[in-house]
């Protein structure tokens, strides 16, 4: 069953960034299937701006934390497929969806360490293994890392390493997938106004204009910023760009 609109799955796309995705994707002429962790009636709220601009869109559960949970999420998206856009493949996957802790090397704790590998490393590699075969070949898969795998700032030491081996994963998955002809980048953003880590960069105007000072265009960056380029890998516009690290930083510490 092949339809005749493209199909993209973005994780954590009730908010931030990912709802952002998820929006401009739907500009680009996608559907969209949304995760969303807790925020149902937020991913609600997107799943009817999706629908605003003449697309489809359905929003699912999912903690990224839980791998045990992939497979019987993953049982779940291939029954949405059917039952809302009557096909049983999806063309793009985004693996978006994250959290953080705020500290330092000396002071994170096991625990800490561990949410963050589970989300942000394990979840990219083990959910993406397990919606493989509900994906289209000569599709794409976006992962989104940090730009804070390239600069440092004390605080982010394990969020920052799992975003390292994300962005290591990308170049094996687009590898592994080349016969498929699946392509796999990652996008790692800079300081965007969003709520992670409490809304620092969005509610901290202090800490804006510092960051601000550091970045080449001025400025720190917003969700559109961001958006645009995800829609734009998951385009025909970027059919030969692969295994690629993209950072959406506006030109910080260059």
């Amino acid at each position: 069953m092949t339809p005749t609109t493209k199909i993209a799955l973005v994780t954590g796309g009730s908010r931030g960034l990912g709802k952002s995705m998820a929006i401009e994707l739907a500009k680009k002429g996608l559907d969209l299937i949304i995760t969303y962790q807790q925020q149902k009636t937020e991913a609600e709220k997107v799943v009817a701006d999706i629908a605003a601009t003449g697309r489809k869109a359905v929003a699912v559960a999912l903690d990224v934390a839980k791998a045990e949970t992939f497979a019987g999420f993953t049982t779940t998206i291939q029954q949405t497929l059917l039952a809302e856009f009557q096909t049983d493949r999806f063309d793009f996957l985004v693996n978006n969806a994250g959290s953080g802790v705020h500290a330092d090397f000396a002071q994170t704790t096991e625990e800490q360490f561990d949410s963050m590998m589970n989300i942000h490393l394990k979840a990219p590699f083990f959910l993406t293994q397990h919606l493989l075969p509900l994906m289209n070949d000569g599709g794409g898969i976006v992962n989104i890392s940090s730009g804070l795998t390239r600069f440092t700032y004390t605080g982010y030491d394990a969020y920052s390493t799992m975003k390292g081996g994300v962005e290591t994963l990308t170049k094996y998955q687009a590898k592994f997938l080349g016969n498929r002809k699946i392509r796999v980048n990652v996008v790692a953003p800079g300081a965007i106004e969003t709520d992670f880590g409490g809304g620092a960069v969005r509610d901290n105007q202090e800490l804006k204009d510092y960051l601000s000072s550091l970045t080449s265009l001025g400025r720190v960056g917003v969700p559109d910023d961001v958006g645009t380029v995800v829609a734009f890998l998951c385009s025909d516009d970027a059919k030969w760009v692969n295994a690629q690290r993209i950072e959406v930083a506006g030109g910080i510490h260059i």
